[in-house]
């Protein structure tokens, strides 16, 4: 069965990011008329216009002097915004050259890194910014996270574990559940599951983990009361829809099994075509 790890604090990482961007005149010299015009561009989201701009700022400074390459890591940022991943890389390679000691920079690097499917290279991205930021553990979170889809679980516990130390956190102690679960020590799992509903009982992937671990160990019943709280908090989760079917066909429930398993199937959850196939036929022949 698939795991989606849930990562919620990304959006915070890059936003520190953008606002670096715009207050960092104690790094490099002030800008000029041409790059403020560029910024404020930046703001409104017009990205393509941002990177025009930017373009002929550094063309123009021929990059002669150390401050001429502020414009060259906001637009790199503009360009990941544009999804041009490729120029974002060239830029910030040439950005990081001349100041490594920026993490924001790193974390830029391992966001587009994540983007484009090189989770070592992600990885090593961030460990450079949690060198330069050794109090964001935030990034060892994701760093955790990431190792968990490599399936280096015992590298995700050991990260997890480290955060878990100072700060409680549902989101962490529910991506740690996964870790545990995949090592084989499902009491370890349930008992972060509980933690972070305890931490937080409106945090729905507990719920759907707690939920598709059970299936997974034929505990159907106990799974559907999990997926049944998270119905609670949204009656249109197509995971619990899907998860639920499931575990009701093995309760014999077909009817009902099926009914749901129809409705996920409708909202994009494929997996519940097999099913369907299996279990449901001869129901709706």
């Amino acid at each position: 069965m698939t795991h989606l790890i849930h990562y919620r604090n990304l959006t915070k990482f890059f936003m520190s990011l953008v606002i670096f961007v715009f207050i960092c005149s104690g790094t490099f010299a002030q800008s000029n008329q041409l790059e403020a015009k560029a910024d404020t561009l930046m703001e409104q989201r017009q990205f393509e216009k941002a990177i025009d701009l930017y373009s002929s700022v550094i063309k123009t400074s021929g990059l002669k002097e150390k401050s001429d390459y502020r414009p060259v890591y906001k637009r790199a940022i503009a360009y990941y915004y544009s999804e041009d991943f490729e120029s974002s890389l060239k830029d910030l390679d040439v950005f990081i050259a001349q100041y490594p000691q920026v993490s924001q920079a790193h974390i830029l690097r391992a966001f587009i890194f994540g983007q484009i499917g090189e989770q070592e290279k992600q990885v090593e991205s961030i460990d450079r910014a949690f060198e330069l930021q050794p109090d964001n553990l935030e990034l060892v979170k994701w760093r955790g996270s990431i190792q968990i889809q490599r399936g280096e679980y015992a590298k995700a516990k050991s990260d997890l574990l480290m955060v878990r130390s100072v700060m409680d956190d549902a989101e962490l102690e529910t991506n740690l559940a996964l870790a545990y679960y995949s090592m084989e020590q499902a009491d370890s799992a349930f008992q972060c599951i509980n933690k972070s509903i305890e931490l937080e009982p409106a945090y729905e992937p507990a719920y759907l983990y707690a939920g598709s671990f059970c299936l997974e160990l034929e505990q159907y019943q106990r799974g559907i009361d999990y997926l049944d709280l998270a119905l609670l908090l949204n009656s249109e989760n197509s995971n619990a829809w899907l998860y639920k079917g499931m575990a009701l066909i093995q309760l014999k429930r077909t009817d009902e099994g099926c009914r749901l398993l129809t409705k996920a199937f409708n909202a994009g959850e494929d997996d519940a075509g097999d099913y369907l196939k299996e279990y449901c036929y001869e129901v709706y022949k």
